[in-house]
């Protein structure tokens, strides 16, 4: 197997197993910081967002954001998490050009979460449990920039104290693709609750992984390197298993692993040493003075839990149990919460939940894609795919007309009535058989050649006579009774 500039032989992988923990940063949608009253907005003009508290100028003290602790105790009740009642803050200190105070507000010894678990589904088909560590709250650095002048670095304090939670799993995780499911799992989660937009682009999730090898049957674990910073499902994966390969290459050459902190570069797929990895004593943790301890009562948490929308496992077992929709249509549409939150709205209008399904899935989602858009920009209010859905039901639509007429023209006009729109659009099926038996008895007229060869076995050719039917009638009518019209005219023409 090779990836970056490892190359290793199956027989030789097959003898190891790589450990994998990691510690996900969920960045909080909140509007201010975690200990100030600066705006939390990404995308301000560099050094916008500060004030003396993010500057850490002499006398300024914190003041802890309420919205923090709410996001925290959603996140922990999600993942079965056990609430500590009584939290304290601390200092990590460490010095660097983009933490002006010279130390980090986080939590130590006492997590506002520990516990809890993750379950996750394998492209293979398996579940897993990953099983959690802790969960905790802390403050987010500035951010250096080193591409943008060639003597310099430049800071932007503006992501300085943003809030963040830190989801820490414990080493249970053996490969690449384990931990991408995982990281994908947690950021569709955080974006249910509401407490994260996951936009892994701008940074709002990153993610620190912990990777060692072991012969397969050790108990002890090897020494691990930390892979810092990265911010998206592929790399991640890449990642890990580049460097699960490195490692195995150097314990086979006889050599020791050094406990590095580590920096991927995606352009290569190859890990590199940033710096000897730190242990906890290096950041001198002693609590928080200038914060007061949290002390989370039942009633809050209570609260906190009745705000909280349905979960996407609870949305599955909804939409397979109660709307009987096929698995992989309950996977798709709570992929995202807002696909799962326009199928509900839509469902609220018709009783038909697969057509809904199929609508979102299938017209829906190709209009999105051919038009660059999310589903939150989709102007078609839910309620209007539900009213399509059953005059089609009613025998008042044609399905094919539907598609391809009225929902094309309602996305032009979306502040139209779908019933007013049928009738400008001249849509509506003529439910006068009498006009549909001189439609079918016109094409088997035409194609008497064809019916012939239908009573030889050659029954493809009803596709044909249907084909031709839908032509002449402009698609105004019903295919359902089309088709037996045409059946039981057939049949007597033998």
């Amino acid at each position: 197997m090779k990836n970056g500039s490892v190359d290793i032989s199956e027989s030789v992988l097959e003898k190891y197993e790589a450990i994998i923990g990691l510690e996900v940063h969920v960045q909080l949608s909140t509007e201010t910081k975690a200990f100030s009253s600066d705006s939390a907005k990404y995308g301000n003009k560099p050094n916008n967002n500060i004030s003396p508290v993010s500057l850490a100028l002499p006398g300024a003290l914190p003041v802890t954001n309420k919205e923090i602790i709410k996001s925290a105790i959603k996140l922990g009740l999600a993942l079965g998490c056990d609430i500590v009642r009584e939290n304290y803050f601390d200092r990590k200190n460490y010095f660097y050009a983009d933490l002006p105070k010279g130390y980090q507000i986080t939590q130590d010894n006492k997590p506002i979460c520990l516990g809890g678990k993750l379950t996750i589904a394998l492209p293979d088909g398996r579940t897993k449990d990953v099983v959690l560590n802790r969960i905790h709250m802390e403050e987010d650095a500035g951010k250096s920039i080193h591409d943008l002048e060639d003597d310099y670095s430049l800071i932007d304090l503006n992501r300085a104290g943003v809030p963040l939670l830190e989801v820490v799993s414990e080493p249970i995780l053996h490969s690449g693709e384990e931990a991408a499911c995982y990281f994908s799992e947690l950021r569709k989660l955080v974006r249910y609750l509401g407490i994260c937009d996951g936009n892994l682009e701008e940074g709002s999730m990153r993610c620190d992984a912990n990777i060692s090898v072991r012969l397969k049957g050790e108990q002890k674990l090897g020494k691990r390197c930390e892979v810092k910073n990265l911010n998206s499902v592929r790399n991640l994966q890449r990642a890990i298993d580049y460097e699960i390969l490195r490692q195995i290459s150097i314990v086979e050459a006889g050599g020791t692993i050094a406990q590095n902190t580590l920096n991927f570069d995606a352009a290569t797929g190859v890990t590199s040493p940033l710096r000897t990895k730190e242990m906890a004593n290096d950041y001198r943790y002693f609590p928080e003075p200038d914060l007061l301890p949290l002390i989370i009562s039942e009633s809050f948490i209570t609260a906190v839990k009745r705000a909280m929308p349905a979960l996407p496992n609870e949305l599955f077992e909804l939409f397979t149990t109660e709307f009987q929709l096929p698995e992989y249509d309950a996977k798709v549409l709570t992929s995202e919460r807002e696909t799962a939150e326009y199928f509900l709205s839509a469902v609220k209008y018709t009783k038909n939940y697969k057509a809904a399904s199929n609508w979102i899935m299938g017209t829906i989602k190709s209009f999105l894609n051919d038009s660059g858009l999310e589903l939150s920009e989709f102007n078609i209010e839910p309620e209007k795919i539900a009213s399509i859905i059953n005059l089609i039901d009613q025998g008042r639509l044609n399905n094919s007309q539907a598609k391809d007429v009225l929902f094309i023209q309602l996305a032009k006009s979306p502040h139209k009535q779908v019933d007013d729109l049928v009738i400008e659009l001249n849509l509506s099926i003529d439910k006068d058989n009498t006009q549909l038996e001189e439609y079918v008895d016109s094409v088997l007229t035409i194609f008497a050649d064809k019916v012939k060869q239908y009573h030889t076995g050659k029954k493809g050719v009803l596709g044909l006579f249907m084909g031709e039917i839908m032509k002449i009638s402009k698609g105004k009518i019903d295919p359902k009774q089309a088709n037996k019209i045409l059946l039981d005219k057939i049949e007597k023409l033998k």
